[in-house]
């Protein structure tokens, strides 16, 4: 028998599952930067304030919803994409901030996809 989800449960799935696009789109950011590491110095800051800029809406977001420590490693995420420093060692935290937040996002969506179990009545005393 198939378990059916609360409305809480649901309305979880649905946040953790937009969290993940965000994510997606942080990672397809960083990927971008990778790849242009030749690219003047202007273009490679402008989208480190875009990688920063959507890493904050997301730790502003997620303050809310209380899932995991999401809100601490997007917080992070935002602040080493706007310091200065070395390009490799910045692409190096990001993606493992990025992998970081996927796997909580995982487990947070295996847990909120994961149907309650059913207490029997409680019997009158």
């Amino acid at each position: 028998m198939v378990e059916k989800l609360t409305v809480d449960q649901l309305r979880r799935v649905a946040e953790v599952e937009a969290y993940q696009k965000m994510v997606e789109h942080a990672h397809h950011l960083v990927q971008e930067l990778a790849a242009n590491r030749a690219a003047p110095t202007v273009v490679l800051a402008r989208m480190c304030e875009s990688i920063a800029r959507d890493m904050s809406k997301m730790r502003q977001r997620s303050l809310t919803s209380n899932i995991g420590t999401i809100a601490d490693v997007a917080g992070a995420l935002a602040v080493m994409a706007s310091r200065g420093g070395g390009l490799n060692m910045k692409l190096r935290g990001l993606e493992d901030g990025i992998n970081s937040l996927r796997m909580q996002l995982d487990h947070a969506l295996k847990m909120a996809s994961t149907p309650e179990e059913k207490k029997p009545p409680s019997q009158p005393a």
